[in-house]
């Protein structure tokens, strides 16, 4: 099996996991009282993870779980699928 193809296997993984993170911290938003709206997902995207930041921090002292999944969930995403497409063909 060739490495591009495993990478970006990889990468569609890790794409999964970021979407579900952030339904979920959107779930989160909602039982604290922060109305969201899953149609302007994309667009509010910071927005909706910066506020589930501050929440968690005002509650815990810091950040919650999700936020460093969502966060590193799309930073493996990037990473993979550039490695991916800068291979060599072959």
């Amino acid at each position: 099996m060739p490495i591009r193809t495993i990478l970006l296997g990889l990468g569609g993984a890790a794409a999964i996991v970021h979407v579900a993170s952030y339904i979920m911290i959107m779930a989160a938003l909602d039982r604290r009282g922060y109305k969201t709206n899953i149609f302007l997902a994309r667009i509010f995207f910071y927005k909706y993870v910066k506020a589930y930041k501050e929440a968690t921090e005002k509650e815990a002292g810091k950040p919650g779980p999700l936020y460093g999944v969502c966060i590193g969930a799309i930073a493996v995403t990037l990473a993979l699928v550039v490695a991916a497409v800068l291979l060599p063909k072959g």
